[in-house]
């Protein structure tokens, strides 16, 4: 009889915090949704600069192979208001350069990112300049 007490007042409990999970969610939603309503707005009008246009963007330039030096390899990070962008990184060796392009949303690749894409990301971010230099790999 004590255990079934237990067990109820047990589950009990676990609804109630999911269900206060659930509502403090939706709420932070709802505050999410109001603030990009009113930049939308504010941009609409011209009180604010575009936030979905390129404002951030930072140089990353490194030696990503041994066989190269002179930090020709990069990552250029372009970055809005809202983080969302791209990370375009080229990579330079002795016979061949190889570009890639990868997505940025909130701040973070879509798709794992390089360290040194890391670091223009957070550059950019950072308002740090457009240009950064990476000491080299050991």
């Amino acid at each position: 009889m004590v255990g079934t007490v237990m067990a109820l007042v047990g589950a009990i409990a676990g609804i109630t915090g999911v269900a206060i999970g659930l509502l403090a969610l939706r709420s932070a939603r709802r505050a999410v949704e109001d603030c990009l309503d009113m930049l939308a707005r504010q941009c609409a009008l011209g009180g604010l600069p575009d936030v979905k246009a390129i404002r951030d963007v930072a140089v990353c330039r490194y030696d990503a192979l041994a066989e190269m030096t002179g930090r020709l390899s990069f990552s250029v990070a372009m970055i809005n208001g809202l983080g969302d962008g791209i990370v375009l990184t080229s990579i330079n060796g002795r016979t061949e350069t190889r570009t890639y392009v990868r997505p940025v949303r909130g701040g973070r690749g879509i798709q794992p990112l390089s360290p040194e894409e890391e670091q223009a990301v957070r550059a950019a971010r950072l308002g740090n300049g457009p240009d950064i230099a990476l000491r080299p790999r050991r």
